[in-house]
């Protein structure tokens, strides 16, 4: 009873968070008339201007991709962690997040326009983990878990390389300081085209993840334990690896690198409903989309200019994931 009450909890947390997200800002706008603006536009009445515009072109995209990165992450991580059996992986660890890095990076030297930073950022995610699956096909017959995190961190440790030579080429005066913004994380350029692009590739992607979720938990059981229940192991495991990258390459392209989500949120969700992956994925997803919304909103509205995502993950996630850690070392304990 309790596990199936947290959910519709995690739900109302999360539009309860997106409504107050929504009015905070220069322009205030009370919870209550987000609410009733919101109505009126899904009946067809026009709202005033001022909020028709700040709401619904500014704010409200802005709301829909945090949330979008947010889910996106936090299900990548939870799938990583029970596909690789180990708490401790987080959705970067394929190099996905540093070769979406390096492609936008390489599109900002090259002076191209925002549309084709991201896809080069979705293009270079998706390259890297191809690279790392043959790599390790290579070396082992690609069957050996342990060999394909090597390969990723070996691919990912490179693309780093590569991203640090860009910005030694890179105008100190215009293309750097864009590059190190974009890479700390940041969804202050977003447009509603931006989430319209990403909505569909995220929702492809998370669907074998919620799909497939009993199946995968049952990986966590280890490889002979799943063959001997009936799981094809090898395919299964190609599809959460392909869905995972999917959907962090694609929300990696409009947001930059935002670590920590994956990583700490499947943490929060596996203390609220358990390590079965079929409890802890909807719950990662809710907690995640809600964190990631509040995060931003902090970002936005915490300073006169604008924070990093990065920088705020990094130290709201760091403490909270050392405490984390202690908790699960008390349990341990005789």
């Amino acid at each position: 009873m309790r596990n199936a009450a947290v959910l519709p909890i995690l739900a109302m947390l999360l539009l309860g968070v997106a409504i107050i997200a929504s009015g905070i800002g220069p322009y205030r706008i009370p919870p209550q008339d987000v609410v009733v603006a919101l109505a009126r536009r899904l009946v067809g009445v026009a709202n005033p201007a001022p909020i028709d515009t700040v709401l619904f072109q500014i704010r409200l995209p802005r709301v829909l991709a945090a949330a979008l990165v947010g889910a996106a992450l936090s299900a990548a991580g939870a799938a990583y962690q029970s596909l690789f059996r180990n708490p401790l992986v987080s959705p970067d660890i394929l190099g996905v997040s540093t070769g979406a890095g390096l492609g936008a990076v390489l599109g900002i030297l090259l002076g191209l326009p925002v549309a084709a930073i991201q896809f080069l950022g979705f293009g270079g995610g998706l390259a890297t983990v191809f690279i790392v699956a043959a790599l390790a096909k290579a070396l082992r017959g690609g069957g050996d878990i342990l060999v394909l995190v090597l390969a990723g961190i070996v691919v990912g440790a490179l693309a780093g390389a590569a991203i640090s030579l860009v910005k030694v080429l890179a105008d100190p005066y215009e293309q750097l300081p864009a590059i190190t913004f974009w890479l700390l994380g940041s969804l202050a350029g977003v447009k509603p085209g931006d989430v319209a692009a990403t909505l569909p590739v995220v929702v492809i992607g998370l669907a074998p993840l919620v799909l497939l979720r009993w199946r995968i938990g049952v990986l966590s059981l280890g490889d002979d334990e799943a063959r001997a229940l009936g799981v094809e192991v090898s395919r299964l495991r190609a599809i959460v690896i392909t869905a995972a990258t999917l959907v962090t390459a694609s929300v990696v392209a409009i947001s930059g690198v935002v670590g920590w989500v994956g990583l700490m949120v499947p943490h929060m969700a596996r203390l609220l409903v358990g390590p079965r992956f079929d409890r802890m994925l909807p719950a990662s997803i809710l907690l995640g989309t809600a964190f990631m919304v509040a995060v931003d909103t902090l970002a936005r509205s915490g300073a006169r200019i604008e924070i990093p995502l990065g920088v705020l993950t990094a130290v709201i996630g760091g403490p909270l994931f050392v405490w984390l850690l202690a908790r699960g070392r008390r349990r341990t304990l005789p």
